[in-house]
């Protein structure tokens, strides 16, 4: 049954099983911290604790919606932001899932006020966030601080998790749809290929943030190549490859979070999907 303690629950697990996917390139899993000095799999399990009564009060929240789309986006980013407060707190100051509680509560909110209905909760993101753009990004110029989101949309037009979700997150729909193309293979070895897909071609902002716009392009068109290759690879030679590119992401200091925070949440889409 679609309730929001059920939609909670799938949310939890669909984060867990991303900090638990390894080898991930870049990123942290229980094999590696990726480019990440800061944090381990045990500061994400920290965060995914403190997030969890968040997560719940995203699909309350839209489980007894009935007024505007903008109205639900405004209980949810007020809800978004004391769960970014709890999550900062649970990992001393450490952003774990900035990006991954944003889209989260928008996802989990349309879900829930869709009763399940998948296409229609992301049509409902876009609903919700379509002015958000135009809104977030105005009057960037008279700024004195920018986040590094607006400065990425003010030097190079990209407008990252923020666009995705305007749109109603397309990236999360195709992943979705290749996840469910995937069904003769075994879990880990279909996580490590959506993975894999999603960073030939997500707008990554945490990429373009700690490398540039050239190093992003490098790491799409690396992860284009390897995707091909993988596609004739068992799960032990593809694990193997991407441990080593793991490495090749530790050295250069890039980590593929958007990708990551999508991953996540097309495990959770196919959750639902699967049990609805």
């Amino acid at each position: 049954m679609i309730n929001p303690e059920f939609l909670a629950q799938a949310a939890t697990d669909a984060l867990l099983q991303e900090v638990n996917l390894a080898p991930k390139p870049g990123l942290v899993d229980p094999i590696s911290t990726g480019a990440h000095k800061d944090m381990t799999k045990d500061t994400f399990y920290q965060s995914i604790e403190a997030l969890r009564p968040y997560l719940l009060a995203y699909a309350e929240a839209g489980s007894r919606h009935n007024g505007t789309p903008l109205d639900l986006f405004n209980e949810l980013r007020a809800l978004g932001k004391q769960a970014e407060a709890a999550m900062m707190a649970a990992t001393n100051n450490i952003n774990t899932h900035k990006g991954a509680n944003f889209s989260f509560a928008l996802v989990l909110g349309a879900t829930a006020h869709t009763k399940g209905n998948i296409p229609e909760a992301l049509h409902y993101c876009h609903l919700m966030t379509r002015h958000l753009i135009e809104v977030d990004f105005a009057n960037l110029d008279q700024k004195e601080h920018l986040s590094y989101g607006e400065k990425l949309y003010v030097e190079h037009g990209i407008t990252g998790i923020r666009g995705e979700a305007a749109t109603g997150y397309p990236s999360l729909a195709k992943a979705l749809d290749y996840y469910n193309t995937l069904h003769t293979h075994t879990p880990r070895h279909r996580d490590l290929l959506l993975l894999l897909y999603l960073m030939t071609f997500v707008e990554d902002g945490n990429l373009i943030h700690r490398g540039g716009i050239d190093a992003y392009k490098q790491v799409q068109k690396e992860a284009q190549q390897l995707f091909e290759e993988a596609q004739t690879l068992t799960e032990t030679e593809l694990a193997n490859r991407l441990e080593d590119y793991d490495n090749v992401l530790i050295e250069r200091n890039l980590s593929p979070g958007g990708s990551a925070d999508l991953l996540s949440l097309t495990f959770f889409c196919h959750k639902i999907q699967q049990n609805g």
